[in-house]
Formats: C-alpha cells, structure tokens, sequence
C-alpha cells in the first residue's frame, strides 16, 4: 500500500482518498483473486521489456566494438605508405 502513496505523490493531485477509492474500485472490478494474477503479467511484461532494452544496448555496444575493430584492421602498419613512389 505504501506504494500507491509513491504513486500519488508522482501523479500530483491524488490525495489518501483519492487512492484508497481507486484501489477499491480496482478490487471491486477484478476480485481479491485476480489482483494477483494482475500484478504477476505486469511483472512480466516489466521484465521483458527491461530484457528488450539490456538485448537492445549489448547491440549497440556490440556493433560499434565492431566497427572499432574493422577500422583498426583497414589501417596501415608504421613504416608502410600506401601512396605511389614518386608522387
């Protein structure tokens, strides 16, 4: 319940009576048994949407260690010009 007040307080405008007449309609609406099972796919969907972003960034990061390595590999050796003799 503590964090429905962390909610309010983010929401701005929502005081006790306000929350405590949501969470009542929300019993009401679902049931005492079906909150859980609520709460349990929006954990899930939480988690996956947080696995998402990790897959997204590892992409990311990985993508330009390549892209470093590529460009470490395509440049020359000390000593080795590659422009013409003579020019």
């Amino acid at each position: 319940m503590h964090d429905l007040f962390i909610i309010a307080g983010l929401l701005g405008g929502l005081g006790t009576q306000e929350i405590i007449l949501i969470a009542l309609v929300v019993l009401l609406f679902f049931g005492g048994s079906k909150i859980p099972e609520l709460m349990k796919g929006i954990g899930k969907g939480v988690r996956g949407f947080k696995d998402g972003l990790k897959g997204l960034e590892d992409d990311i990061h990985d993508s330009g260690k390549k892209e470093s390595d590529k460009s470490e590999q395509n440049t020359t050796e000390p000593g080795k010009d590659k422009t013409p003799a003579g020019g």
